[in-house]
């Protein structure tokens, strides 16, 4: 999946802050809603993606990856891809993803606001 098919999906998990105006998490979430898309937060509002009672098509880690991992391997939904914002990579997650053959991708979900939707 493509940052272009991606910013075609219906609903997002942003994984972050996404109540501080100085974060990245807050600034896509906002983003996101401002254009039309359901978005959910995990992190500062919910503590788990499995606390979101509908379906999710993208998770966008805007959390250090010591954060993020946990929330990835606990998680029970479904989705179809997830977003690694610049920062939220490590080694680790990276390895977890690839060994559970978890769809993801490198990339900044605002780039992809600006130019997709």
């Amino acid at each position: 999946m493509d940052l272009q098919e991606i910013m075609s999906q219906k609903s997002f998990a942003i994984l972050g802050d996404t109540l501080n105006e100085e974060k990245y998490a807050y600034k896509i979430k906002h983003g996101l809603k401002k254009k039309g898309y359901i978005v959910y937060s995990v992190g500062k509002e919910l503590s788990s993606l499995n606390d979101i009672e509908n379906e999710i098509d993208i998770i966008v880690l805007c959390i250090h990856p010591s954060k993020g991992l946990p929330l990835i391997k606990e998680c029970e939904k479904s989705f179809k891809c997830i977003v690694i914002q610049p920062g939220a990579s490590n080694d680790e997650l990276i390895s977890y993803l690839n060994e559970n053959n978890l769809p993801y991708v490198d990339g900044c979900v605002l780039v992809g606001l600006s130019l997709y939707s």
